[in-house]
C-alpha cells in the first residue's frame, strides 16, 4: 500500500462513458480496462486540449500515473512524482514547464485514503462523489523521448501525468468536507468542477499561476458534494482489484 497522497483511486467507466461525459474525442482507438485499485505507474485516462487548425480540440488519452519529466535519463523517476503538491508547483523544475502550458484533467470514480488507527494499523476509506457522477482533479502531462528507441517506433514517446494535491482548506474554511478529508490526511487531490476544468485545460491561456489559485479556491465547493465511506482492507494489496474494493464496512473514524 502506497502511503502518499493521492496514492490509489478509482477508474471503472467505459471509454465511450467517458468521452460523452467529459465532450471529448479520440486521437487514436484506446483501451481502458476497469479497475478499483489503480495503483502508480498504471495507464490511466487523461484529459487534455491540443490547438488543431487554431481551435482547442478536446481530447482523451492514455498516460502512465506518475510524471517523467522531458529531461529525465529514464522513466523510473516517475514512480516518485504521481502528485505535484500545487503551493509549489509553478517553481520545481519537474512541473513548472508543464504547469504553463500542459494541463490535464484526470478522471476518477473516487480515490481512497487511509487513516492510521489502533496499533500499527491502518483503516481505509473510499471518498467519492455523493451522487455518483465522476470527479476530475487538476493534472499535469508531459511527454518523454526514451533514446534507446528508433524514431519510427510508436512506443519511442511516452506520455505521463502527474495529479495536483493542496496541504489544506483555503484560508478562512471552516467546517464542511474539505475539513473531514483533510483531517483524514494532510494533503487533499485537487478536484475540479466543470467551468474551473474548461479553464484550466484551455491551451490559450498562459497565465498558470491564476489558474492554480482558481483551482485550489474551488476545491472545497467540489468536496461538498463528496462522502466518505470506510472500506474493507483488501484494497491495500494492489493485486486485488474489484467492486468489491469500494463497498462500505463498519462506521467511520
Amino acid at each position: 500500500m502506497l502511503e502518499g497522497m493521492c496514492g490509489r483511486y478509482v477508474m471503472a467507466r467505459a471509454v465511450g462513458d467517458l468521452l460523452a461525459e467529459f465532450d471529448a474525442e479520440l486521437e487514436h482507438e484506446i483501451a481502458i480496462p476497469p479497475s478499483w485499485n489503480v495503483a502508480p505507474t498504471a495507464d490511466v485516462p487523461i484529459l487534455l486540449e491540443r490547438l488543431i487548425d487554431g481551435n482547442p480540440v478536446r481530447q482523451l488519452h492514455l498516460a502512465r500515473w506518475g510524471l517523467v519529466p522531458s529531461w529525465a535519463k529514464d522513466p523510473g523517476i516517475g514512480s516518485k512524482m504521481i502528485n505535484a503538491r500545487s503551493e509549489s508547483v509553478l517553481e520545481k523544475p519537474s512541473f513548472r514547464k508543464a504547469v504553463r502550458s500542459r494541463r490535464c484533467a484526470v478522471p476518477a470514480d473516487g480515490y481512497y485514503e487511509w487513516k492510521a488507527g489502533e496499533g500499527r494499523s491502518k483503516q481505509p476509506y473510499y471518498v467519492h462523489p455523493s451522487d455518483g457522477g465522476p470527479m476530475v482533479f487538476a493534472g499535469l502531462y508531459e511527454w518523454w523521448k526514451d533514446p534507446s528507441k528508433a524514431d519510427g517506433d510508436p512506443h519511442r514517446w511516452l506520455l505521463s501525468t502527474s495529479i495536483l494535491t493542496t496541504d489544506s482548506p483555503p484560508e478562512g474554511y471552516a467546517g464542511g468536507m474539505l475539513a473531514e478529508l483533510t483531517a483524514l490526511h494532510d494533503r487533499v487531490p485537487l478536484p475540479m468542477d466543470r467551468a474551473t476544468m474548461q479553464a484550466w485545460l484551455d491551451p490559450h491561456t498562459g497565465d498558470a499561476a491564476t489558474l492554480v489559485d482558481l483551482v485550489r479556491s474551488g476545491a472545497h465547493d467540489v468536496a461538498e458534494g463528496w462522502t466518505i465511506d470506510a472500506v474493507g482492507t483488501a484494497v491495500g494489496n494492489v493485486k486485488n482489484d474489484s467492486a468489491e474494493l469500494i463497498k462500505p464496512v463498519g462506521s467511520l473514524f
